[in-house]
């Protein structure tokens, strides 16, 4: 069960009156009134029930060849959700993804990996994929292609930097499974087409797609409307 951490009452996330971030983790109260107290002293009751904290998954190229430029934004994104004291989600490839898990870890962040290989020796020599950067890695044995649901599923929000059509179709995956998505505008790749991409789909499936340039404002974008909106139906999966 979800508790209220100030009355203990159990909440229904989808009927939670209200939801929070505090220093990373999500708490789910049954009232205004209760969120009210527990923001005056959060320190009096963080204890009385765990707080799950939240996942950020960040697909993006695996493309050793990007720019310098777009590196050092995918850096900074890791940077910033590792202030904010946010789980970083990624496949645990190279390219921008493993910038933004090494800004993440140079700021004491956690960062998982979702693999496709079955164990650290396949990881690294048959996907040569790095391993340097993470505080878990998750053997999915699933493949690249496999391995992307896992990815998406396990995160609270999804961020797409940069990426081509493997990028894409985790894309969709999160777009079909209703994802609250963020999109780092000026990161290239399948960035510049996703506006017009969006536009043209006819199916509601209750995802949301943010867009900003800057790495800090769209983790604040995104958070305010996962913890006023999104939350209660974070994605197809969870009940109305």
């Amino acid at each position: 069960m979800i508790y209220d951490p100030v009355c203990l009452m159990p909440v229904k996330q989808s009927a939670a009156a209200a939801m929070i971030d505090h220093e990373g983790s999500k708490y789910y109260f049954c009232s205004n009134d209760c969120k009210e107290k527990f923001l005056l002293q959060p320190q009096k009751y963080i204890n009385n029930t765990p707080g799950m904290h939240l996942t950020i998954g960040v697909m993006g190229s695996a493309d050793h060849g990007e720019p310098d430029g777009i590196k050092t934004t995918a850096y900074d994104l890791g940077y910033a959700l590792a202030q904010k004291q946010y789980v970083l989600i990624t496949g645990a490839c190279p390219g921008l993804p493993y910038e933004c898990a090494r800004g993440a870890r140079e700021n004491g962040g956690m960062s998982i990996g979702i693999s496709p290989a079955l164990s650290l020796d396949e990881h690294v020599h048959k996907y040569h994929s790095p391993s340097d950067v993470y505080d878990v890695i998750i053997y999915t044995g699933s493949g690249l292609m496999g391995r992307e649901v896992t990815n998406i599923r396990s995160s609270d929000m999804v961020i797409i930097v940069g990426g081509q059509s493997g990028t894409l179709g985790e894309f969709a995956i999160a777009y079909d499974e209703g994802k609250l998505i963020g999109v780092l505008e000026g990161s290239g790749g399948i960035t510049e087409q996703l506006p017009n991409l969006v536009t043209s789909f006819k199916k509601q499936t209750g995802a949301k797609v943010i867009y900003e340039n800057d790495p800090e404002k769209l983790i604040e974008k995104m958070l305010g409307y996962y913890s006023t909106v999104h939350y209660r139906h974070p994605s197809c999966f969870c009940d109305e």
